[in-house]
């Protein structure tokens, strides 16, 4: 393939990722996190059982309505449904793209305390290709930031900026459309405003080493938090504050040429993840200029919690889960044209 019909491929697919009213569903669970998600069900973590809610999630009838890709685990990658179907493939037959994670986690940065950096592009290279073989389209890589006294450091910033551009110059040069996805998280007692701050630094910092490693923006997706308190500060911001600072910050950062923004949810309540996405599409595409890239939801727990509730690990549930599934996913695609409204919460 060219290097001109590569680059219009990825950006194909960057563009049916961001489809007008679509979002990504995060079923990318490590073990650790797969296991305690199950713990609030009382069900055992086996490979069965996460086979079992991954089929339960991904064959939800009418999902593709809303949905325009989902994010996958290494192990979920290489399972089937009951029928014998591999999950990318299932995924494909309903026009949905199947993505996986390729980090290998945060680990400490040596000589930063308290610290993170997201590792795994020792053979990134090579795990890109197989898991193209395996019907991959995008990828996704998550650096993950702690704001508290001092943090984060410059060291701490630039080391996953790096982090993030090698690996999205990796995915673009093996046909996959990369999601760039550093996290601010909602850890601490830190305000709004502060949030923002370091967002936007984060940001910067991403996007100038995303120019350094020429990486084509027009085949990339930002996945970002959005702008709001630590969950321990003691005012929360209101859901008007939220869309504004986020707006404002993704103004000032984010260029142009970027495909599309997806927001993580970041420990937020479904519902309230919901509203907050609805609000800044609702005030960012009032009046002109429109946002230069969609805004759209790239979730996991936000919206698999009423599903795997519903599902209790018990197969009879399994339709009333999905069922739930689908609400919510129907709740943030309205909430990507900010058409959400209360009445159609209560529609559940």
């Amino acid at each position: 393939m060219s290097e001109t019909s590569a680059a219009t491929e990825l950006r194909r697919t960057a563009g049916l990722l961001t489809r007008e009213g679509k979002g990504i569903l995060a079923i990318d669970e490590s073990f650790p996190t797969i296991r305690r998600r199950f713990e609030s069900i009382a069900l055992e973590s086996t490979e069965e059982t996460r086979r079992a809610y991954r089929e339960l999630l991904i064959m939800t009838p009418g999902a593709a309505e809303y949905i325009s890709g989902m994010i996958l685990f290494d192990e979920t990658m290489r399972q089937r449904t009951a029928d014998g179907t591999p999950f990318p493939r299932a995924l494909e037959e309903q026009g949905i793209l199947p993505g996986i994670k390729v980090d290998k986690g945060a680990h400490p940065l040596a000589g930063h305390p308290d610290e993170k950096v997201t590792e795994g592009l020792d053979g990134l290279r090579q795990r890109l290709e197989e898991y193209r073989s395996l019907g991959a389209r995008f990828a996704k890589w998550r650096a993950v930031i702690a704001l508290g006294p001092g943090l984060p450091s410059e060291g701490c910033v630039q080391s996953n900026a790096h982090a993030l551009a090698r690996y999205a110059a990796l995915c673009q040069e093996c046909g996959l459309a990369p999601i760039v996805e550093p996290e601010v998280l909602m850890d601490g007692a830190h305000d709004i405003a502060r949030c923002r701050r370091e967002t936007e630094r984060i940001l910067n910092a991403a996007f100038a080493e995303l120019c350094v490693q020429r990486v084509d923006l027009e085949g990339l997706l930002l996945k970002t938090n959005m702008i709001v308190a630590g969950k321990e500060c003691p005012r929360q911001a209101t859901t008007a504050e939220v869309a504004a600072q986020t707006l404002q910050c993704l103004k000032h950062c984010v260029p142009d040429s970027v495909a599309g923004v997806v927001f993580l949810s970041g420990g937020q309540e479904a519902v309230q993840a919901t509203e907050h996405l609805n609000a800044m599409n609702a005030a960012g595409n009032a009046g002109e200029p429109r946002l230069p890239w969609p805004l759209s939801f790239s979730y996991g727990r936000a919206l698999q919690a009423p599903c795997l509730q519903r599902w209790g690990g018990r197969q009879e549930n399994a339709r009333a889960a999905q069922q739930a599934l689908l609400h919510r996913e129907r709740c943030n695609s309205l909430a990507c044209l900010g058409r959400y409204s209360a009445e159609v919460e209560r529609a559940a």
